[in-house]
């Protein structure tokens, strides 16, 4: 995350807090973490907490022991204080002293219960609120640097999409296959593979499968989604359906209906619109095709620091795209019992359209 301007985001949290009455925002180890400050923290018992005051500096908790693991970080380079604790002290007290007078603060949405609790007695005058939305108004544009992480992450996971029609083979377990993907997807450029979805046969009508030991068979669909994390900290996620040898009756049909779907949600998304409206532009063209009752999941979700973040792209939800929001299209169909497809990319609004992040072939690959 070099180049990132950490001292801007710190200054629009704080600015985000002080306009919603919020007098801290508490952040512990994850990605809220490092979108702030660049420090990826290991989650630990111990307590880590960025402490960003509406009004005033901010600052950082941290065990003594990981201090040098906090310097190491870009932290060090905002001029960030620190406030090392050791083994005998109490963090949480620490941190309550740095926001005395506080009446309201804001906790990370994924902060540990125990941690939750333990702030709540050190700050017995302090209304708990989640600073979700706050920092997630921030996280879900993103500028220049991050746009370019995830055009590289979006070409990492399609340099393994393009070695998934020479995994399958009949007699081959969905396990194996995702062995295979598992190790290409680190050497395609991840550092940590995040998940591998090898759904095969009647498998496939479950959209998170996984894998298991079911042999692949003459006639199957498999769908195939896969995700990581790039050295950046940004995530890839792409989903492809294949078959092997031939496609079972009525699917062929189905899934030229899931190509208009999903090209018409892309045509159709841009800054200006509804995250509904996207949904729409894929479901209606799924209902008219009669797959309508078969899809059962939103369009998309956003994509960052994190596989699933906002925005969802989903029914009901309001929120108008901007410039440089980042985010799934993925509509799909799922029989139960019979076969599934999807057909997933990674996009980011642009003022006239979007930019792809995912560019392998979305014809049904037959193998």
């Amino acid at each position: 995350m070099q180049g990132s301007d950490f001292g801007g985001r710190l200054a629009a949290v704080a600015h985000e807090a002080a306009a919603g009455g919020i007098d801290a925002v508490l952040v512990t180890p994850g990605p809220d973490l490092q979108y702030l400050v660049g420090y990826e923290a290991i989650p630990l018992e111990r307590l880590t907490c960025l402490v960003v005051p509406a009004v005033g500096d901010p600052s950082l908790v941290v065990p003594r022991l990981e201090m040098l693991a906090a310097q190491a970080s870009p932290a060090q380079a905002l001029g960030l204080a620190m406030h090392p604790w050791g083994e005998t002290d109490d963090p949480f007290a620490l941190v309550a002293g740095l926001v005395p007078s506080a009446t309201t603060v804001a906790l990370d949405n994924h902060m540990w219960a125990e941690k939750v609790l333990r702030l709540r007695t050190a700050m017995p005058i302090a209304t708990q609120v989640l600073a979700g939305d706050t920092i997630a108004r921030l996280r879900m544009r993103k500028d220049d640097g991050e746009v370019t992480a995830l055009m590289r992450a979006g070409a990492a996971i399609d340099a393994v999409h393009a070695q998934v029609a020479g995994l399958l083979r009949p007699g081959r377990t969905e396990r194996e296959v995702g062995a295979d993907i598992s190790t290409a997807i680190t050497e395609a450029g991840h550092v940590r593979v995040d998940f591998i979805i090898v759904a095969s046969g009647p498998n496939s009508a479950s959209p998170h499968h996984e894998v298991s030991d079911r042999v692949l068979e003459h006639g199957d669909v498999v769908v195939v989604d896969i995700g990581g994390t790039m050295a950046d900290g940004y995530r890839s996620d792409c989903t492809r359906t294949y078959a092997v040898g031939e496609a079972p009756p009525g699917f062929v049909e189905a899934y030229a209906a899931l190509q208009q779907a999903q090209a018409a949600a892309v045509a159709h998304a841009r800054a200006g619109v509804s995250c509904e409206s996207v949904d729409s532009a894929a479901r209606d063209v799924l209902t008219e095709a009669g797959l309508g009752e078969l899809f059962i999941h939103r369009t998309g979700h956003g994509i960052g620091l994190e596989t699933h973040e906002e925005p969802y792209i989903v029914s009901g939800n309001t929120l108008v795209l901007e410039p440089g929001m980042a985010f799934s299209i993925e509509p799909g169909f799922y029989r139960e019992g019979v076969f599934g497809a999807r057909i997933e990319d990674i996009v980011i609004a642009t003022t006239d359209g979007v930019l792809v992040a995912n560019n392998q072939p979305r014809d049904l690959v037959i193998v």
